[in-house]
């Protein structure tokens, strides 16, 4: 899918789901891809080294939970002001979790496959985040 129809996407479930009283996070492509990345953090983290486990291991497996915990909360407020407030959050934690990939690959932690992986996700992760909160705010 390329990067307009996947914004297309984002848009027309983002309008769709704004004027229902409790957005359905679960609809939102961003949703899918930030519950992707963190299953694939956590599996790409078993194999990180023991003395990483309350430093890189930890960093990385909270801020892939934060993306999608982010959407989900932000999804069940009131306002749009404050559901841009929670998408900007997540969107600041698939930041973080790209450099942490990043940085967990500079330290031989990751494999080229799983890297090239969870680098790919955590791009389109941020990509269609990124699209989401744009078009909240031409709203």
């Amino acid at each position: 899918m390329c990067d307009f129809e996947v914004l297309y996407r984002v848009v027309l479930t983002t309008i769709f789901d704004y004027n229902d009283a409790m957005r359905d996070y679960r609809k939102l492509r961003a949703f899918e891809l930030a519950d992707e990345l963190a299953l694939m953090v956590y599996q790409a983290t078993q194999a990180f080294p023991k003395e990483e486990m309350f430093g890189l291991t930890s960093q990385l497996r909270r801020a892939a939970v934060s993306i999608a915990s982010n959407i989900v909360e932000g999804s069940g407020r009131d306002s749009q002001a404050d559901y841009l407030r929670f998408l900007n959050m997540a969107y600041s934690s698939a930041s973080e979790a790209c450099y942490q990939i990043s940085l967990a690959k500079r330290l031989g932690y990751l494999k080229e496959g799983a890297w090239g992986d969870l680098e790919q996700k955590s791009d389109e992760t941020a990509r269609v985040l990124n699209g989401l909160i744009s078009a909240l705010r031409k709203q």
